[in-house]
């Protein structure tokens, strides 16, 4: 799925949307995926698109970012990590964020999340002046017309209500963890469970 942001978020109205996605070891395809926790951003009859966001870039940082853009150098305390948000379009930046930071080209998301693509939201952040949660990802996640649901049938995914506690947890490696508990599942009895939470 190739997004465009306003059209496809802006017009997306799913029960999966707003949901995460908590893979499972039937995905076990060896890359990406394997324990990725995803944010879908958007889902509806043409395709899906989500973040992963339990996959911190070890090489990239925010200061990186905003250099090669050619942005100030941020002196303030809080920097977002940057994560691998899935394999389409990797050069492409995305804040997913709190809505207590409002700009023209964020996206209203389910609850109290939205979402922007434009260099004028790493400015905001790197001059404090951004969202006060807020998780940088490169490239996403996408699926073509009825694969996500597909996927969710063979039971590569469980579904789960956003939590905001999870989705900013500083401590990455223990978000897919934190799912698990949240939806009362223990790692060693996932094959008696049909994908669905």
């Amino acid at each position: 799925m190739k997004l465009n942001l306003d059209k496809d978020i802006r017009n997306a109205t799913s029960p999966l949307e707003g949901k995460m996605l908590l893979a499972l070891p039937n995905i076990n395809d060896g890359s990406f995926f394997d324990k990725s926790l995803i944010y879908v951003c958007s889902h509806c009859s043409e395709g899906a698109m989500g973040l992963i966001i339990n996959q911190p870039m070890p090489m990239v940082e925010f200061d990186d970012l905003n250099q090669q853009l050619g942005l100030v150098k941020s002196d303030i305390v809080f920097k977002p990590k940057v994560f691998f948000g899935g394999p389409v379009e990797t050069a492409r930046g995305f804040v997913l964020h709190s809505t207590d930071f409002k700009a023209d080209h964020s996206v209203q998301l389910s609850g109290d999340l939205a979402l922007n693509a434009t260099i004028d939201i790493l400015k905001n952040i790197a001059m404090g002046e951004g969202p006060s949660k807020s998780l940088l990802a490169l490239g996403y996640a996408g699926w073509g017309p009825g694969q996500l649901e597909e996927e969710i049938r063979k039971n590569y995914w469980l579904t789960l209500d956003y939590d905001d506690d999870i989705l900013f947890d500083s401590n990455s490696s223990s978000k897919w963890q934190a799912a698990m508990q949240k939806i009362g599942i223990s790692p060693e009895h996932l094959s008696s469970f049909s994908g669905q939470a």
